[in-house]
């Protein structure tokens, strides 16, 4: 299969180790990769704020750049974002609607049937939940409320994890409670937020497990921001790169600070 990557805002300037884990995965599996240059945001966060109009050069954008799905250049768009993924399925040919751009609001219609969230990727599309994965560490899994409410992911993450060798997945209590971040919601409800997120942390912590892992770094930001703060020791882990590592190269954690767009796979 021919699949292309969306990086997302937080996996090109901050958890690089996400996108080029997804890239990793899909090549070991035997597909051709492709990571256009010209992409950039999504526009979730302008859209979540109401920013309709702020959003619609980054919507033209994200299907310029995403186009050759519609050429039938490429078979699908993976996205190892729940959070992202919500957005282009389901805001971004809304927003070009209602702003009366309807030509733009139909190619975004199709750019979004041929986009999913990694795990539906690899179980829906791919029909694949034995991946070949290595991991010999303790961890729990957080469903991150866009992949479960948005996205629909299901259990098709437990299924995976539950395929990789070594691994051993303890089950997260309360593991469906919000981690308090959503964007903008921490900055508009702080305390809300922070009690969300210090709940979850501790939930984290009655696991014991080495690593939480979840698909989607920004709640792994928020939730390991809080752990830290808590003293608790558990890392967090993206779910690509779970599913990246084998026996032959078992996952090694990425220095960071490298970008995808300036130094990274093309």
């Amino acid at each position: 299969m021919r699949i292309a990557v969306f990086a997302t805002c937080m996996g090109d300037a901050m958890f690089p180790q996400a996108p080029r884990a997804t890239v990793t995965l899909l090549e070991r599996l035997g597909h051709e990769v492709f990571f256009p240059r010209q992409q950039a945001c999504c526009g979730q966060m302008h859209i979540n704020t109401g920013y309709f109009e702020d959003a619609l050069p980054l919507i033209k954008n994200h299907v310029k750049t995403f186009q050759p799905i519609l050429d039938g250049a490429w078979d699908a768009i993976v996205v190892p974002s729940g959070s992202c993924t919500g957005s282009i399925k389901h805001q971004q040919a809304m927003v070009a609607s209602k702003l009366g751009d309807q030509k733009l609001a139909n190619r975004a219609a199709i750019i979004a049937e041929n986009t999913y969230d990694l795990p539906l990727l690899l179980t829906d599309f791919l029909g694949i939940e034995d991946v070949g994965a290595y991991f010999p560490h303790s961890l729990t899994y957080h469903p991150t409320c866009h992949s479960m409410r948005i996205t629909k992911v299901g259990d098709a993450p437990e299924r995976l994890l539950s395929r990789v060798q070594g691994a051993t997945v303890v089950p997260l209590p309360d593991a469906e409670q919000c981690c308090g971040f959503g964007g903008t919601f921490s900055l508009k409800y702080p305390e809300v937020s922070s009690a969300l997120v210090s709940e979850k942390a501790r939930a984290v912590a009655s696991t014991g497990a080495e690593f939480l892992v979840a698909d989607d770094y920004s709640c792994l930001m928020n939730i390991s921001g809080r752990m830290s703060r808590l003293g608790i020791a558990t890392q967090p882990l993206h779910l690509a790169e779970v599913l990246a590592g084998t026996r032959d190269h078992p996952f090694r954690r990425e220095p960071a600070g490298t970008t995808l767009t300036t130094r990274g796979k093309a």
